[in-house]
């Protein structure tokens, strides 16, 4: 397997560089014009201005406003960063060793930088108050919903922790506070057919052989609320809310399932009542058996009027 490039530039708050292959072949005679219609978001004159400021890098150096188009090479430079709002909550560390770093996520708080989250998010924010610029994510959390995350620390052990996710060899445990319905029989395996469209929020139930199965269990109800262990044998997208609205029980607190309301980025009101509680599984790298649980609790069945409120 060939070994990405190295860039010629540091991170930046935490953030590696982007990374562009100038194509074989084009119209192009300045590096200019090829990145005003590669970048249409950025505006022409950003572009220019990046330029001026020697903020795009080549292989050997900066590159400056008349540099000529270069095919086939490689160029890197650092995104400007979108303005967010701070997330009000820590991030807790469960565990950390050689090339393990398991953390207790908060809601509201997304795993890995995309769009309008960058620096708020538990990857930019643990690489820069651990010190641990190559820190990757082995698998990822809705922003909205809380609990353990596994993060890795050593570079050449990345691989082994992914695929053991992406080959199912992961047991994941979730908590959920969802309203009480004394008809529903449970437990019960749900199997749908889940799709997630690019550019759509969210995701939806379709004809079709099952891609996504999980375990509903009523662990305890009281005052019309159940408290729900959900056990996910696959990992779609919104999956476990998917199936929970479909059993007609959204999660609490669910602002996509069974209908889409858009809620503001500085409200941290009300938090989907979903917490990844327990990731278990035998380490690719030592052999042991490792099990990690959320120390966080949801509200909503702890204190409801304060989640509520």
């Amino acid at each position: 397997m060939r070994r990405k490039r190295p860039a010629p530039i540091p991170q930046r708050h935490g953030l590696d560089p982007a990374r562009l292959r100038l194509p074989d072949e084009g119209p192009w005679a300045t590096l200019l014009e090829h990145l005003v219609e590669r970048l249409p978001r950025v505006a022409p004159e950003r572009i220019a201005e990046m330029l001026r400021e020697e903020r795009i890098h080549g292989e050997d150096g900066p590159l400056g406003i008349d540099s000529a188009y270069a095919p086939g090479s490689f160029i890197w430079f650092h995104r400007d960063l979108p303005d967010e709002v701070p997330v009000p909550f820590d991030v807790a560390v469960l565990h950390r060793d050689e090339h393990l770093l398991v953390v207790d996520k908060p809601h509201f708080l997304a795993t890995i930088p995309r769009g309008r989250h960058v620096l708020e998010t538990a990857l930019v924010r643990l690489r820069r108050s651990l010190d641990l610029p190559t820190l990757s994510p082995a698998h990822r959390l809705d922003r909205v919903t809380a609990g353990v995350v596994m993060f890795v620390i050593t570079p050449s052990a990345r691989g082994a922790y992914q695929t053991m996710f992406r080959d199912r060899l992961v047991r994941k445990e979730y908590e959920a506070i969802a309203a009480y319905d004394p008809a529903l029989p449970l437990p019960r395996t749900v199997q749908s057919r889940i799709i997630k469209e690019r550019g759509v929020l969210a995701a939806q139930e379709v004809p079709g052989p099952p891609n996504a199965e999980s375990t509903v269990e009523l662990l305890e109800h009281r005052a019309g609320l159940g408290r729900y262990r959900l056990l996910p044998a696959t990992g779609r997208t919104h999956q476990l809310r998917v199936h929970m609205s479909s059993l007609g029980i959204p999660i609490l607190g669910d602002d996509f399932y069974p209908d889409l309301r858009e809620k503001p980025l500085d409200d941290f009101t009300r938090p989907l009542q979903l917490l990844a509680k327990v990731l278990e599984f035998d380490d690719p790298m030592t052999g042991e058996h490792r099990r990690f649980v959320s120390r966080r609790a949801l509200t909503a069945w702890d204190s409801p009027a304060e989640w509520l409120s």
